[in-house]
């Protein structure tokens, strides 16, 4: 059976949503450019042999709708390659890489583009709220009663289905993020911490060069060169970030100082049978190696990395003892603590995100997956270390994960 590897990778910077340096890029012009360097670093490959481009997308409207990968396909001038859009919001682009590893290992292809876009500067009402018209009225109900805790108190979260209630499958991510809090007995000054020791952490990354050798510059269509993220503070300090005050309820514990922003990019991939990358000579720069994907309450998503991490160790054969390096993707300080420790990692540790994470660098929901996917290869090679697990929670109560082993 043919193995699924990663032969290039490319990366933009991430913007600040609405205010930030990419504000002024359609999602398909930036996408474009990503696919584009990918496959600049494959010269080898004819881009006509490609067998899908598959365009993860956490929120495909407006901009981003009439299906995008197909789009971007065109726009390259890549006629005879097919292209799709593919939604797990905020896992979008790792499930297009697990698609691209099902056809490889399926015999049903031999390249892939494996991508994801998010730019929510761009979104109609400025807000991931930007449609809600379409949510079906059945989960009023559960709306109403997430609004009345957030406005009534705090109290520890019960899963409603065992009083025969449906869940609030619309509830807002910092919602989810207070109940988990609450029900895992996460502390705001444990939150405060790992937020500002992501700002630290990527403040150190680019001083040392680290992301500047994963990002591509993007240019603007003015012809501006944008090359670095707009997200990491300098100088983030405790005192600062423990005086903020929360934001999605009056006596909560999520403040901006320890949650992701919303922001703009766009990433891309390209996979490629084992076989295929000998045929052409080319070292590959890692191995897919599993993936795991797994459901919970969408009141509770923030704790998804845990049973999808499992489940993709088991698949690998592996335990957590075995990788070298983690990715969660931090949404939340919220749910990153907790699904660390309950996976045996510690969240302030010397393997987990130990270059910064999304509090620091940001969040462009499709984009993320293919993002991490990024940092974790380049933190291999930095290290000198050989496997990564990168993993994320899932909007509507999901949770992915996939491991990597770098080759080169």
């Amino acid at each position: 059976m043919p193995e699924a590897v990663i032969v290039a990778v490319a990366r933009s910077p991430i913007g600040r949503a609405r205010k930030g340096s990419l504000k002024d890029m359609r999602p398909d012009d930036l996408t474009a450019q990503m696919v584009q360097a990918a496959l600049d670093q494959v010269p080898e490959l004819d881009p006509t042999q490609i067998d899908d481009l598959i365009l993860g997308c956490g929120l495909p409207g407006g901009e981003s709708g009439n299906n995008l990968g197909r789009i971007v396909s065109v726009l390259l001038g890549l006629d005879t390659v097919p292209g799709t859009t593919v939604t797990r919001y905020c896992s979008s682009s790792v499930q297009t890489t697990r698609m691209a590893m099902h056809a490889i290992r399926a015999g049903e292809g031999d390249v892939f583009v494996s991508a994801g876009v998010e730019t929510v500067s761009r979104f109609e009402k400025g807000s991931s709220d930007s449609l809600p018209d379409t949510q079906n009225p059945l989960f009023d109900e559960a709306q109403d009663r997430t609004r009345a805790t957030a406005e009534s108190g705090t109290d520890t979260w019960t899963d409603p289905r065992a009083d025969g209630l449906l869940p609030d499958a619309y509830i807002a991510m910092g919602q989810t993020a207070e109940n988990l809090a609450r029900l895992k007995g996460v502390t705001r000054e444990d939150m405060d911490r790992f937020g500002v020791r992501s700002q630290n952490l990527a403040e150190q990354a680019i001083k040392d060069g680290f992301f500047a050798r994963e990002i591509t510059p993007v240019t603007l269509p003015d012809g501006t060169v944008v090359s670095t993220d707009d997200g990491p503070r300098a100088g983030v300090t405790y005192d600062a970030v423990a005086g903020l005050k929360p934001v999605f309820r009056p006596d909560g514990l999520v403040t901006a100082g320890n949650c992701c922003p919303l922001n703009d990019g766009a990433a891309a991939l390209i996979v490629m049978s084992d076989t295929k990358a000998r045929d052409l000579g080319l070292t590959p720069l890692a191995r897919v190696i599993s993936t795991g994907l797994t459901g919970l309450s969408p009141e509770i998503m923030g704790y998804g990395p845990v049973e999808a991490s499992k489940q993709a160790l088991a698949r690998a054969g592996m335990t957590v003892d075995d990788v070298d390096l983690f990715e969660l993707n931090e949404a939340f300080a919220a749910q990153v603590i907790p699904s660390a420790r309950d996976l045996g990692i510690d969240p302030f540790g010397d393997k987990l995100n130990v270059h910064g994470g999304a509090i620091a660098v940001g969040h462009p929901f499709g984009m993320t997956g293919a993002r991490i996917t990024a940092t974790l290869l380049n933190g291999l090679k930095a290290k000198d270390k050989s496997i990564g697990l990168e993993t994320m929670c899932v909007g509507g109560g999901q949770g992915m994960a996939i491991i990597y082993e770098r080759l080169s």
